[in-house]
């Protein structure tokens, strides 16, 4: 192996390394990693740029599932352990910690504006309130002005908004500007302002 090869591969390795910790959830930790290995497996194997680009793409989106799969764990883990907990008469509030919580627990947020507009359908107002013990409520008052509230999981690691909704998971960054909240995923972006 030629020694800028050599330089190149253990480059990197040594940025995976430094930016593993800077990871929020398992899902971009796996893709960090996936990618890396990714590389060195293409450049072992192809020896060249492409070869490298390549198995960084494939090793990239294997690590993402594997990593995804094992928030969906996590999240399901963290569910039964809270329930468990409930029946045993210490509540739901001895599980979840305001690590798990973050900056979002105990807030209350109007939605002010959610792009694409056909994510969601047309509302009066729609209000968010992320309480302390790991539920965040949706309340919805619909043109009709019926009233839909919607109860799902939710947990903060790093500036990831983790929430499970049934049958599916959302992994979305989040941050507070004084009294904004922006929430942005790959298809969708919330522009909310607090309430309290």
């Amino acid at each position: 192996m030629r020694q800028p090869r050599l330089q190149t591969i253990l480059g990197i390795a040594g940025i995976m390394v430094a930016t593993i910790g800077g990871c929020a959830t398992k899902g971009r930790t796996g893709a960090l990693i996936g990618g890396g290995i990714g590389a060195l497996a293409g450049q072992a194997i192809g020896g060249d740029t492409a070869g490298t680009l390549i198995g960084a793409a494939v090793g990239t989106g294997i690590g993402y599932i594997i990593g995804n799969e094992a928030d969906k764990k996590h999240a399901q883990e963290m569910t039964e352990e809270r329930e468990a907990h409930r029946g045993n008469g210490q509540g739901a509030s001895f599980y979840y910690t305001h690590k798990e919580v973050g900056a979002l627990g105990g807030t209350r947020w109007l939605v002010e504006d959610i792009a694409p507009k056909t994510r969601v359908p047309p509302y009066v107002s729609k209000i968010v309130e992320f309480r302390p013990y790991g539920r965040v409520i949706t309340t919805t008052t619909k043109l009709d002005g019926n009233v839909e509230v919607k109860d799902e999981r939710y947990r903060v690691v790093g500036d990831t908004l983790v929430v499970n909704k049934p049958g599916f998971l959302i992994n979305a960054q989040f941050s507070i500007l004084g009294k904004e909240l922006i929430i942005s995923a790959d298809d969708f972006r919330a522009v909310l302002t607090r309430m309290r």
